[in-house]
């Protein structure tokens, strides 16, 4: 009863009141009857009631609705799965020592029994008992399909010795520390996601990790700090049942990922000198944003790839083209911001329509460098299959309007046309006339071309 007295305080009652009935007009599985008819809700089965709270999620609100009555009580100690303690979702989390808190989260979590998801998103707040961390998983470990782990210890506490050999299916973890992965013994036989964010793990630990979790299918690494064991800084890392991979922010000499089995690659915000993909071709998915990378392979075996989305990126194009010529089922192409190592490299409408016969979005930005526009018109061949058409600018010239139409023309069962644009908010005389003339352009085309449907995105 502590526990609701707190999280109620003064207007408890009526906060309650309220989440019942919003509770109610969401999930309810009879409808027509007027608010507040209690009866309807007593006859609701107390597996359903533990369904419900499991939907709210934040454990300030789950103690709060539980409070109805003796069957929501019972709803919550015996059928609640699902469970969070954010210091984003109240902010008074921040204001309560770390006794009273942790005093408050123990309390709220041994009055359930069957846990399967739990998230812990403490990052503002001081450190917590490493004994009091400890307990919470050692007393949910048994039924926990996911933890969401953001907790500051002193010490460190060992995640993978308490959690290991369960059932565990989804682990994010979030400043922390992994020493000494022993795959043998800390292993995840379940686990299906791995996400770790700002994590200090060393090469070995990492590739450790991954092999002992036998049916991994996504791998997220945000921030790592990798411990460096010699003056070269290398990971590898082996699975045949990774279908995605996310990577960001991450500085690296060598980064070899062996992945038979991977569909989903998205490396952002990275700076590595070597960066080689080892698969079978099963790669459909390819996203670079922001990396700076000296050698990349993705492999020979691209033939099954979809999407390619290149944004804020130097490429050598002939080299880069000749990586994915082959996926000729492609239907999505990105190239956002790209830089081109030789300025006189132009990428023409030609080699993409031919190459990529079943392209249905294509996305290209304006760049002209040098007097050179890299996306030309040069050849004859449409763009049959390309129903969604997105370009954009970052400098504005009298030239952009024309290489729009020109494109346009490209495209005969063209559906939507996004322009994306930058908009400056001081801006001389001459570059008010050409937003002018620009738009003066548009109006003038989409009335040739009543069939598209247009939008502007500018910022």
């Amino acid at each position: 009863m502590l526990v609701l007295f707190f999280y109620c305080g003064v207007g408890w009652f009526l906060r309650k009141q309220y989440i019942r009935q919003r509770l109610f007009d969401r999930y309810s599985v009879v409808r027509g009857f007027q608010a507040g008819n209690c009866s309807i809700m007593d006859q609701l089965p107390v597996e359903v009631i533990g369904n419900i709270l499991s939907h709210l999620r934040a454990a300030r609100d789950v103690v709060i609705a539980s409070a109805t009555c003796r069957k929501w009580r019972q709803a919550c100690c015996k059928h609640l799965h699902t469970l969070s303690f954010s210091s984003k979702d109240w902010p008074i989390y921040r204001d309560l020592t770390t006794t009273r808190l942790e005093i408050l989260i123990t309390q709220t979590i041994f009055q359930t029994s069957g846990l399967q998801a739990l998230s812990i998103l403490m990052e503002d707040v001081d450190e917590f008992s490493a004994s009091t961390v400890t307990a919470w998983l050692l007393y949910t470990r048994e039924t926990l399909r996911q933890l969401h782990y953001n907790v500051k210890t002193m010490p460190n506490v060992n995640i993978l010795e308490i959690c290991g050999r369960h059932k565990l299916e989804i682990l994010d973890l979030a400043h922390n520390s992994i020493v000494g992965v022993e795959p043998n013994y800390q292993r995840f036989p379940c686990l299906k996601s791995l996400s770790l964010s700002y994590v200090s793990i060393s090469a070995l630990d990492l590739n450790l990790l991954v092999y002992a979790c036998p049916k991994i299918e996504v791998l997220e690494l945000v921030n790592p700090e990798i411990a460096m064991s010699d003056a070269q800084v290398t990971i590898e890392l082996s699975s045949s049942t990774l279908k995605r991979v996310y990577v960001e922010a991450i500085s690296l000499d060598k980064f070899i990922l062996e992945a038979d089995g991977l569909e989903t690659l998205h490396l952002k915000d990275c700076a590595l000198e070597f960066f080689e993909l080892i698969g079978k071709g099963a790669l459909k998915h390819f996203k670079i944003d922001d990396v700076s990378v000296i050698h990349l392979d993705i492999g020979e075996t691209v033939e099954d790839l979809e999407t390619v989305d290149i944004s804020n990126f130097t490429i050598i194009w002939p080299k880069f083209y000749q990586m994915i010529s082959r996926s000729s089922n492609l239907k999505r192409l990105r190239l956002w911001d790209v830089m081109f190592d030789d300025e006189d490299e132009v990428v023409d409408m030609e080699t993409i329509a031919t190459c990529f016969p079943y392209l249905s979005h294509l996305s290209l930005s304006y760049d002209v460098r040098y007097g050179v526009l890299h996306y030309g018109l040069q050849g004859s061949s449409d763009l049959e299959n390309v129903v969604v058409l997105e370009l954009g600018w970052t400098v504005i010239n009298d030239l952009f309007s024309h290489w729009v139409e020109g494109l346009l023309k490209r495209c005969p069962n063209l559906k939507k046309l996004v322009i994306h644009g930058v908009v400056s908010e001081a801006k001389s005389h001459e570059e008010c006339q050409m937003l002018a003339s620009f738009t003066t352009a548009m109006v003038e085309m989409m009335r040739r071309y009543i069939h598209v449907d247009p939008h502007f995105k500018y910022e």
